[in-house]
Order: C-alpha cells, then sequence, then structure tokens
C-alpha cells in the first residue's frame, strides 16, 4: 500500500494561525477521527459532550489569562467545529521517552501513544520561530502547543502524561477529581509550557531550569536532551516540584507513564497510563544509542510499539538529525519516513 509522505513548513515569520488556514482539512481529520476514537458510541457520546468540553475549556484558558487563547479562538473560528478547545487541552495519551548517549552526543527517542486512530497520517514537521532561535514542531494543525520538537544546537524536548493520581474513588472517580483540580489551577498546561521553552530558552540549561521550576496546571514528565555529552534528564512535575533524572555519565535516562522518583509514593498512590507502561520504560531501558543511529525504526519493538502508536521520532540538536514517522499501532508505519539529516540541507530542498 502506497505511504503518504509527511509535509512539511516552514512557518518562520507567520504563525500557526496560517499553519491551519493554510490545512484545514487535515485538522477537521484530527477532529472527525476523535469523535470516532471509540467507534459509533463516542460519536454519539461527542454531540453531547464535546459543546460542554469545548465551552469549560474555552472558560479556563480566559480565567488564566492563557497566552495562546487569541490564537485557540481563531483556530475556532476557522475549524467551526466542536472539539477545537478540547482537543488543544487533551493529554489523554501514553509515551515511551528517553535521552541516550551516541557517538555523536545525545540523541532523544520519542514515542507517542494515542487512541485517535489515524493522527499519524496528519503528522506534520513544522519550523517555527522564537525569540531564541528556530525550532522543529511535530504536530497538528490547529495545535497551540509543543509536545515534541527539537532546536537546532539547542535541545530537543517531549512531554509524556503523568500517570493519574488516585484517590480512592475508582477510575471515573479519580478522573472526575483531577479535572477539579486542573480548574483551579492557574499555570500553564505543560503543552504550552513547552513551546515557551522551545521559542525562549537559548540553551539545555535555560530550557531545564525553565522546566523545573515554572508553575503547572497538572503533572507531566519531561524529556530533555542537549548538545553535549551528558545533557539529557527526564523531569518528573507535579504544580509546583520537580524531581530531575540525569543522564550524566550513563547510557540513557527514560519514562514513560509512571513516576520512578519519590513522587511515585506520595498520597494516595497513581495510576500509570496504559499500554503497560512499566514494560514499556523497560523496554527504552534495554535499548543503546547506536540503535537508535539506524535509518530505520526496525528496532521498534513492542510494548513500546502497542496499538496505540501514532508516532515515532529520533532526533539530536548536536547534529540536527530529525526522523518522524506516522504509525497506526501494530499494523505498522503510515507514512514515508521523514528523514532530515541537516537542517540546511533540507532548508535548501524545500526552499
Amino acid at each position: 500500500m502506497l505511504k503518504i509522505s509527511i509535509p512539511f513548513v516552514d512557518l518562520r515569520g507567520r504563525t500557526p494561525i496560517d499553519l491551519l488556514r493554510a490545512y484545514p482539512d487535515r485538522a477537521h481529520a484530527v477532529i472527525k477521527a476523535t469523535r470516532r476514537t471509540y467507534g459509533i458510541w463516542s460519536q454519539l457520546a461527542s454531540f453531547i459532550v464535546l459543546p460542554i468540553s469545548d465551552r469549560k475549556s474555552h472558560r479556563w484558558l480566559k480565567r488564566t489569562n492563557n497566552p495562546y487563547l487569541y490564537e485557540i479562538e481563531t483556530f475556532a473560528d476557522v475549524v467551526r467545529a466542536r472539539g477545537i478547545y478540547t482537543l488543544n487541552m487533551n493529554y489523554e495519551w501514553s509515551c515511551t521517552t528517553g535521552a541516550y548517549r551516541t557517538q555523536d552526543g545525545v540523541t532523544m527517542l520519542r514515542v507517542l501513544d494515542c487512541p485517535i486512530p489515524s493522527l499519524g497520517k496528519q503528522t506534520m514537521v513544522v519550523r517555527q520561530q522564537g525569540r531564541a532561535g528556530d525550532y522543529y514542531n511535530i504536530t497538528w494543525p490547529g495545535l497551540s502547543g509543543v509536545f515534541t520538537a527539537m532546536a537546532p544546537g539547542r535541545f530537543a524536548a517531549a512531554i509524556n502524561k503523568a500517570p493519574m493520581r488516585s484517590h480512592k474513588r475508582g477510575y471515573i472517580g479519580d478522573w472526575l477529581k483531577n479535572r477539579q483540580m486542573v480548574k483551579k489551577q492557574l499555570a500553564l498546561p505543560p503543552s504550552h509550557l513547552l513551546r515557551q521553552v522551545m521559542e525562549f530558552a537559548p540553551t539545555y540549561e535555560a530550557a531545564k531550569h525553565m522546566l523545573t521550576t515554572m508553575p503547572l496546571a497538572m503533572p507531566a514528565i519531561f524529556t530533555l536532551s542537549g548538545i553535549h555529552p551528558g545533557e539529557g534528564c527526564v523531569i518528573e512535575r507535579l504544580e509546583d516540584r520537580a524531581e530531575v533524572m540525569d543522564l550524566g555519565g550513563g547510557q540513557r535516562v527514560c519514562s514513560s507513564n509512571h513516576f520512578s522518583s519519590g513522587f511515585a509514593g506520595e498520597g494516595a498512590g497513581w495510576r500509570p497510563r496504559e499500554p503497560d507502561s512499566y514494560g514499556r520504560l523497560k523496554s527504552a531501558m534495554m535499548l543503546y544509542g547506536h540503535e537508535l543511529e539506524a535509518e530505520h525504526f526496525e528496532w521498534l519493538q513492542a510494548p513500546v510499539i502497542n496499538p496505540y502508536t501514532r508516532i515515532c521520532v529520533v532526533t539530536n540538536a548536536a547534529t540536527q538529525r530529525l526522523m518522524v514517522q506516522g504509525f497506526g499501532g501494530m499494523g505498522g508505519h503510515v507514512t514515508e519516513l521523514f528523514n532530515m539529516p541537516a537542517m540546511e540541507a533540507y532548508a535548501q530542498r524545500s526552499a
């Protein structure tokens, strides 16, 4: 079957609003797929749930004076479909991420898992501009935040969803209680914090400082890789605290969707995100940096790849390497491999 290519868009001098206006069909496809995530029942439920969720998300963005409120409001005006506010506040996925020592410094691995079935097909690589320099954002039209990105000559970073706080109320009760906790927060959601890091942090150390000290609206896990040997870390975050696991002189530092720090023992405990968060972390820790230097993803094995896998990214900010491929779960890749060995070479081809 013929695989589709991942588009590259140079957005310097423009904004994510311009990206949406240029690719509205992709945004509509993501929203449509979101409604159909769990078949006909989720499609029917979306007619009731999405308008309510959109209103609550919009109100929260207004109340917190979110810096990307106007951008998301414009998204909604352009798309004119239920779900754009909900999509921008959605973190219901799993991920496996790591920073690995390689011959050319530190390489970041990112595997994004999400139940939205066609998300991998809609993936784009977008070159965006910030005060500290350019960065490559692996994203979709209509999304204001940043979840996976590489800033050439600075660092690369990704977000994993944190485990769910347990309140001993059962899964639904815990989920609702955590939503109420987020509602009371005034800080940035994780993807908006990471966007500010990509745009304003000039170095790995500056990015690390921002990701460990700036308040968050909800727990998250960040993985960061720099351009010098040993510059790699996993940052586990609560709303106002951070625990850092540094690469240092080791071979790798990895994360999935449970806490490995002292946070794991706090409160009434935490619910790891499925599927198999502990198994995915164990498998990631068995990989070596030289395996990630291959020009393919044949080393990607279960449970790191699983029925919800949608994107795999390997990137090195020092060498400006970026490999991205969309996946359809265990069925394998659904896009061609996007392979950018060097920023300058790709820029010349796309000019």
